[in-house]
């Protein structure tokens, strides 16, 4: 079972980035996956939740109105479309599988800074 995330990288405040995770090893289309988060000196954060035909979606507040989470169950790729970002959004961000933390990727690290 492997995720893969890729997309980060420094962007200023306002800007956009879009976040890919590239899952193999299991049947993709059957999962609920998750992007999550964590910021220097804080816990994780669930920062968006998608069902597994990509219907029904979870956001947190803090994200609400700016993140988008899609998939491609074809491709196996779950995607986190990220606009009007902000500092405070800085963070390595990590597709899971599932709505928790047991089985996440290697991150993404995500910087917005001017």
């Amino acid at each position: 079972v492997q995720l893969v995330e890729s997309g980060g990288g420094v962007v200023q405040p306002g800007g956009s980035l879009r976040l890919s995770c590239a899952a193999s090893g299991f049947t993709f289309s059957t999962y609920v996956m998750s992007w999550v988060r964590q910021a220097p000196g804080k816990g994780p954060e669930r920062v968006s939740t998608i069902n597994t035909g990509g219907g029904t979606t979870f956001y947190a507040d803090s994200v609400k109105g700016r993140f988008t989470i899609s998939r491609d169950n074809a491709k196996n790729t779950l995607y986190l479309q990220m606009n009007t970002l902000k500092s405070e959004d800085t963070a390595l961000y990590y597709c899971a599988r599932g709505r928790t933390t047991a089985l996440t990727g290697q991150g993404t690290q995500v910087t917005v800074s001017s």
